[in-house]
């Protein structure tokens, strides 16, 4: 769905908006609605499939599973587990981690626990997010914002470094910046179900700590600014993106920017970033790269690594 696209609609809501409008504010262009009956885990099965087509392995290989996701198929049981059954797999664990757009970044740091400590050989991590059904359409400072989508890689136990350093935080004062505060209770929906932003405070926020964890990486990992040969951050905001990469002295070439055809997907932007700089061949093999993210909590992280 285009800008024009989403401009149209709006209008027929009475809101006013236009390409022009969210580019200089956003660098966004275009973003994706998943069709009403398509979940999570249908979205993170795709990414799933292709993740281990392109790592060479098969579904029955995983033994372990885990999805980032703010979006799941319901309540309970775990979109991980929905997304198991879908492969035709059983018996590892599945589970979903929670952590709004660090998502990935989280679960990407549990998986390399686990499989450090022997808990898992194989690791599938998958971020998959349908924010469409929680946008207030009313509202175009947020609704402009986000899109659908998934992405996913495959982790395995190696003898070569893989991920050098994580760094992972949370700061739950600022809960009411960037929230969805409706919960179900007796059959009903308390509060609202749709996304609130206070952008101009997740702005300040996001800039300070994403350069703070990215630092904080390269120290564990006894790496510099100079080392950093990719910057795939979270696909928010080009206007954080570009900041953050300058305070942490990347080109802005080496910056791996999806956000104009993608909008925020939350934690899925980070693996379709990283997903499309691979396929692309802009990201190769012995490149160190650094991840990055930040969310509502709020949370933030970030992983090195070297492909």
């Amino acid at each position: 769905m285009t800008n024009d696209d989403l401009a149209r609609d709006l209008a027929a809501r009475g809101i006013e908006t236009s390409d022009q409008w969210i580019v200089e504010r956003t660098g966004i262009r275009a973003r994706h609605f998943a069709a009403p009956e398509v979940a999570s885990s249908d979205l993170g099965l795709q990414a799933a499939k292709q993740a281990l087509e392109a790592a060479g392995r098969s579904a029955g290989e995983v033994d372990l599973i885990i999805v980032a996701t703010s979006t799941p198929d319901m309540v309970f049981p775990s979109s991980a587990a929905i997304l198991q059954n879908k492969l035709g797999i059983a018996g590892c664990p599945a589970f979903d981690v929670q952590a709004v757009c660090s998502g990935f970044v989280y679960a990407l740091t549990v998986a390399d626990a686990m499989i450090r400590t022997g808990s898992a050989k194989c690791a599938l991590v998958i971020g998959a997010e349908v924010f469409s059904r929680i946008l207030d359409f009313n509202d175009r400072t947020t609704c402009v914002l986000f899109g659908d989508g998934a992405g996913a890689v495959v982790l395995e136990a190696s003898a070569e470094p893989g991920i050098l350093a994580s760094d992972l935080h949370a700061d739950g004062k600022h809960v009411g910046i960037l929230c969805v505060p409706g919960h179900v209770s007796g059959g009903d929906v308390l509060g609202t179900p749709l996304l609130h932003m206070d952008g101009q405070a997740v702005f300040k926020l996001a800039v300070r700590v994403l350069e703070e964890a990215a630092r904080a990486c390269l120290q564990k990992a006894g790496k510099t600014d100079a080392d950093i040969d990719w910057l795939i951050p979270h696909q928010a905001n080009i206007r954080i993106m570009e900041g953050t990469a300058r305070k942490l002295k990347v080109p802005l070439d080496k910056l791996v920017v999806t956000v104009n055809e993608h909008g925020n997907t939350s934690a899925a932007s980070i693996p379709l970033a990283l997903d499309e700089a691979v396929r692309s061949g802009k990201v190769k093999r012995g490149d160190t790269v650094m991840l990055e993210g930040v969310g509502g909590g709020f949370t933030w992280g970030a992983v090195l690594l070297t492909m």
